[in-house]
């Protein structure tokens, strides 16, 4: 994501921050078994789909606390080039004072390992992701520039523990003259056997020449693969502002700690 310009400033900008759960799906490829034809590769086109019991991004609700619909798509090559494109239902456009629905996320980049045939274990990931908002129509309402933003981003991953740094190259989700803000992450995801897999997070957002907006938000959860879909539950939270962040519509803080649930199938 001073009185009311401030407010309702740094409720936008809570309400556009959430987890890149845009980032293109990693590739697998099938184990060629001796006196056994090789198995075809995977595709490298997939789709996936999700409705959520809160859209949170970067620990701070796009959609009032309530829930949302996502879909995307995702090439990814061999080499480990990606491009992509996902959508999510928002309401924080609307609630600001200016118009629209829907978020759309372009993003593209690539991602392998460090030190092949090495055992460190080191992979990377770089890439620029786009964020749209069609109709947002922010940029008229006082106090507020554009809500669409564009960010690079590079991440470190070992083993399944990550540090990611993410920069706006132009003013971030309708601050106005915020312009190289940056948001730092870290985490892991955690094979926990039997199809589940422990999420833990924190991350810290800096608005450029808006400390005010600055926060740090945090996330640990849980998910369990099925054959049908994968369900996640998570317990978020953030230390942001009760009342920068208060939701212009209802006063409603949106970085308050809420258990989030999810359901998602990839195809």
């Amino acid at each position: 994501m001073n009185a009311s310009i401030q407010a309702r400033r740094t409720a936008l900008a809570a309400a556009a921050f959430l987890a890149l759960s845009a980032t293109a799906h990693a590739q697998t490829t099938d184990a060629v078994v001796m006196a056994e034809p090789a198995a075809a590769p995977a595709s490298p086109v997939t789709f996936n789909a999700a409705i959520t019991s809160d859209y949170r991004y970067r620990g701070v609700s796009q959609t009032r606390l309530q829930p949302a619909l996502q879909g995307g798509v995702d090439y990814v090559h061999a080499a480990g080039w990606y491009v992509g494109a996902w959508a999510s239902t928002i309401k924080f456009a609307k609630d600001a004072g200016g118009d629209g629905d829907v978020e759309i996320d372009l993003y593209a980049g690539k991602r392998g390992e460090l030190g092949v045939g090495l055992s460190s274990g080191l992979s990377y990931d770089i890439g620029a992701l786009r964020y749209l908002y069609p109709d947002n129509g922010l940029g008229q309402v006082a106090g507020f520039a554009n809500a669409h933003t564009t960010e690079v981003y590079a991440q470190l991953g070992y083993g399944p523990a990550y540090v990611k740094y993410s920069h706006s190259t132009t003013n971030l989700f309708g601050f106005v003259d915020s312009e190289g803000s940056g948001y730092l992450d870290i985490g892991a995801n955690l094979d926990a056997g039997n199809g589940f897999t422990v999420q833990l997070h924190a991350g810290h957002q800096r608005v450029e020449n808006n400390s005010a907006a600055d926060y740090t938000d945090w996330k640990v959860g849980v998910s369990r693969t099925f054959e049908l879909a994968t369900v996640a539950v998570a317990y978020v939270g953030t230390n942001a502002s009760k009342s920068a962040y208060a939701s212009p519509k209802n006063g409603k803080f949106t970085g308050r700690d809420a258990l989030q649930l999810t359901l998602s199938r990839t195809f």
